[in-house]
């Protein structure tokens, strides 16, 4: 039942338009700390400052002790050397770079590390964040291009690694992110994101992917998420992340409940995670915050009160609660008169190799646990499961009462309930610990490709490639 679609670089190149293209009169603005002759800036916001729609801001290898604001659109951040060109927060509260309300920005080839937020749950501790009115409500960024970034954080409040909200029509390639307390990549608040995440690498994070009321046409693949507390968690919450909920319908865009409901498992589903590696999100060290501490640890995807979400052809292993964990989320809990009861509905779960997830041996640790029917109009329905032949599943039998060949299929059931608030009281009891500076990551084969002609790139030569060739005798 592989669902193919929907996101792929061309529809990226089509959002960003003219942003893509570069204009006549295009600039290149260099940005080095090395004693040149050529015009140049010394740091990058004055760089930033002086560019206009269409410029390239080319950045030398250099230490750059500064956080970046950027108002302007259709500009290009490139770095020479992702590895050696760095931007360094040095455990100062605020954000790296940030891109406000601006279309058509992209961010390349460069290492963002150690903005902090000022305590756990404060604003601020971004790496990399494209901010399309946090907490607006509104889409404030269309065109957005990540490739070629490393972000991670050394200490205990940096908040998220790559972050996009409130924005549509983007693209992340060749990421990484570590040592986060909420969740290494972020992408939220859109009814229909229209996005591609691809080639990340997410460790040694409170949660490795969030996906707070984000929908429509997003795709996450060919990825890896490993040792974070938890890897994949697309969720629904009642917050500043507007509109709920995170509903993965290929319709998504026109639905304008916080509670959908889906009649059957014949749905169209555009939000897919596939053929990634999901393994070992055991690290119970990693900073948390408190939401981010409240959710039941150790999972390989963690669906928190989602909808029509496709889950196919990923290697789920080793993960010492569930490999595919569902649930319900009344948000806030306990319930109170503002509470909004998101139920886990239409989500297929197809396709998955599972290997050695669960730990102690309870009914609900295993392969698949899906937990639902208990809270709201109890309508956790319709979700189904196939060819994925989990060696453990809650509900026992899960690919014949629950698989995608049945039109409908029922509430899972509450018997999870006690053993998902024993996971979530662990991971709130946990001592959190610095997590490790990463390895240089792969850099951009050829950073000066696409660029016009400047004076950093004149002097610029690509590692040599080595070609070995077998004797034959």
């Amino acid at each position: 039942m592989k669902q193919s679609l929907v996101v792929s670089l061309a529809l990226v190149v089509a959002a960003f338009g003219s942003w893509l293209d570069r204009p006549a009169d295009a600039r290149v603005l260099v940005v080095t700390q090395s004693p040149v002759s050529y015009a140049h800036y010394a740091s990058i916001q004055p760089a930033v400052d002086a560019s206009a729609p269409g410029d390239w801001i080319m950045i030398d290898a250099g230490v750059y002790n500064e956080a970046v604001y950027i108002t302007t659109p259709g500009i290009h951040l490139r770095g020479i050397d992702r590895n050696r060109v760095v931007v360094d927060g040095q455990h100062q509260v605020g954000n790296g770079i940030e891109v406000w309300k601006a279309d058509g920005v992209s961010i390349e080839n460069l290492t963002v590390h150690d903005f902090d937020r000022a305590t756990l749950d404060a604003e601020d501790g971004n790496e990399v964040w494209w901010n399309g009115g946090d907490g607006s409500g509104e889409i404030g960024i269309h065109g957005w291009l990540g490739r070629y970034l490393t972000t991670y954080d050394t200490g205990l409040l940096g908040g998220y690694g790559i972050f996009m909200s409130n924005s549509v029509s983007g693209m992340l390639d060749q990421v990484y992110a570590s040592g986060f307390n909420d969740s290494g990549l972020y992408l939220g608040a859109c009814r229909d994101c229209q996005a591609r995440i691809a080639h990340a690498l997410i460790e040694n994070n409170a949660l490795g992917y969030s996906g707070t009321n984000s929908g429509g046409r997003i795709v996450v693949e060919d990825s890896i998420f490993r040792h974070n507390s938890n890897g994949v968690g697309p969720n629904s919450l009642n917050n500043d992340d507007k509109p709920p909920p995170q509903d993965g319908a290929c319709d998504s865009g026109s639905n304008t409940s916080d509670t959908p409901v889906f009649a059957s498992t014949a749905i169209a589903r555009c939000t897919v995670f596939r053929d990634n590696l999901i393994e070992s999100n055991d690290n119970f060290s990693t900073p948390a915050n408190s939401t981010t501490a409240s959710i039941p640890w150790g999972n390989g995807v963690i669906l928190i009160g989602t909808y029509a979400d496709l889950i196919d052809g990923n290697d789920i292993r080793d993960n010492p609660s569930a490999g595919i964990l569902g649930l319900e989320n009344p948000d806030p809990f306990p319930p109170t008169a503002d509470t909004v009861y998101f139920q886990l509905s239409g989500n297929a779960i197809v396709n998955n190799s599972f290997s050695g997830n669960g730990g102690p041996a309870t009914p609900y640790n295993g392969d698949i646990t899906l937990a639902g029917g208990v809270f709201g109009q109890k309508l956790s329905v319709n979700n189904c499961v196939s060819n994925n032949h989990p060696a453990k599943s809650f509900p026992p039998d899960i690919e014949g009462t629950w698989g995608c060949q049945n039109p409908t299929t029922p509430n899972p059931g509450g018997d999870p309930i006690n053993w998902i608030l024993e996971l979530q009281a662990a991971s709130q009891a946990r001592t959190s610990v610095p997590q490790p500076v990463p390895p240089a990551q792969a850099t951009m084969p050829n950073p000066c490709g696409g660029v016009p002609a400047n004076p950093l790139c004149s002097r610029f030569r690509p590692p040599r490639l080595h070609v070995y060739r077998q004797r034959v005798s």
